[in-house]
């Protein structure tokens, strides 16, 4: 099974910048896909972007523009640069991976953006 290693979060000012990294370890099949959701307090969970084996990738409307998602595949690791961070995006990010097999979830990493 997979196992993810996320960090990076943490607190930052409005209009700063954070990049999340999220590493897949263990025993897992090929993967189709790596990404980013995030739920903030009292909201349900949702996607921030995503990436799929062939390069494609998706991005929520309100990630579009400041957040890229990229991935190194010799190192089974996923990023997530996180630019002009505003409060609203204040929430616990989760790296999720789907393999053939299955599918992983990180611990999550705290991301509060606040003055």
């Amino acid at each position: 099974q997979v196992q993810l290693v996320e960090s990076g979060g943490g607190l930052v000012q409005p209009g700063g910048s954070l990049r999340l990294s999220c590493a897949a370890s263990g025993s897992f099949d090929r993967i189709a896909a790596m990404g980013w959701y995030r739920q903030a307090p009292g909201k349900q969970r949702e996607l921030v972007a995503r990436i799929f084996n062939g390069g494609s990738t998706n991005y929520a409307d309100s990630a579009k523009g400041r957040f890229t998602i990229s991935r190194d595949n010799a190192k089974n690791t996923v990023y997530l640069q996180m630019n002009g961070l505003k409060p609203e995006d204040t929430a616990v990010y989760y790296c999720n991976v789907v393999t053939v097999s299955e599918v992983a979830w990180g611990q999550g990493t705290q991301v509060t953006v606040s003055s």
